[in-house]
């Protein structure tokens, strides 16, 4: 059962400086919901959260979510924050116990603050090596410390929220991109090395792929947050994949990179997935979303706000 298909019109994001996070925040915006985003203290990417008067930011770690109070009722808590997510720290057991706990901590949080619902980021991390379209029913096998806290919470926060009166929802990601992407995702690599006329050094790109835009991802979020039927798991992805090798291409070629790409450089990582795509059947049926951007489109509005933003030189 749904508990709420209600309009949203009071929200709260954690992680809302990332770049899921941060067009979450302009997507709510533009269905006039007010937003409190919860902010790490110091956050080098406060900038990335618009400049508006129905935008409020606290200051809080994760750790802090335990013992929070936030005074005014809201609807909807939108889970995104996350500890140690790239490199060896995925396998840092301690640390992504640690996400599990933070994560329990702000399902209590959201029944606090008067939430209805909570929705959830999970990752493809949590299936591990497949061959087949990703969905909730395909068999979880994760194979790093991350993909295995990422699914604990998924399991464990949907038995929480049941118990506090909470619609739960968990979203599992693919690869996501877009003009807020971290300088050290394959595509924002590939992008700095072609603009300083360098050649990408990469593996084989033998991949099938499944590329969704930051927009459309926010987009889904909100979906899932209005309509959402409770204690499902969504997978988040375009629904199409194709070799990564004819990403990098395309980007090539919007770039007018002339040298060649240097493909086989580099070694596959160890448990790499080579196929992942997603399949976002009973997400549009659900809550009627479906992508709207195709990657030239944004590709072409990330390489333009990369030639305007010296963040990214």
């Amino acid at each position: 059962k749904n508990l709420t298909r209600n309009r949203m019109k009071k929200i709260i994001i954690t992680g809302a400086t990332g770049m899921i996070g941060a067009n979450l925040v302009r997507v709510a915006l533009a269905h006039d919901c007010s937003v409190l985003c919860l902010v790490r203290k110091n956050s080098p990417k406060l900038s990335n959260i618009p400049d508006d008067p129905r935008v409020k930011i606290l200051f809080a770690d994760v750790e802090e979510y335990a013992n929070l109070n936030i005074d005014e009722k809201h609807d909807v808590f939108f889970h995104l924050a996350w500890e140690k997510t790239f490199g060896d720290s995925r396998d840092d057991v301690f640390a992504q116990l640690k996400n599990v706990d933070y994560s329990m901590d702000a399902i209590r949080l959201a029944h606090r603050s008067g939430c209805s619902s909570f929705i959830g980021a999970g990752s493809q991390a949590e299936y591990g090596p497949v061959t087949v379209p990703l969905s909730e029913h395909t068999p979880i096998n994760p194979q790093s410390g991350y993909g295995v806290a990422k699914y604990s919470v998924g399991k464990l926060g949907g038995l929480l929220s049941k118990s506090l009166g909470l619609r739960f929802n968990w979203i599992r990601v693919l690869s996501i991109y877009g003009s807020m992407d971290n300088p050290y995702t394959l595509i924002m690599y590939a992008v700095r090395e072609m603009k300083k006329g360098q050649s990408p050094e990469l593996t084989k790109c033998e991949q099938i792929w499944d590329y969704l835009n930051e927009i459309d991802a926010a987009k889904a979020f909100f979906a899932v947050g209005e309509k959402g039927v409770d204690q499902k798991t969504y997978i988040l992805g375009s629904g199409s994949g194709r070799e990564l090798k004819t990403y990098i291409e395309d980007i090539k070629s919007l770039i007018g990179f002339g040298p060649d790409i240097l493909y086989g450089k580099k070694e596959y990582q160890k448990n790499q997935p080579m196929f992942l795509v997603a399949d976002i059947t009973e997400l549009s049926n659900d809550t009627q979303w479906q992508p709207e951007i195709d990657f030239i489109d944004g590709m072409s509005f990330l390489l333009s706000k990369y030639d305007c933003c010296t963040n990214y030189q």
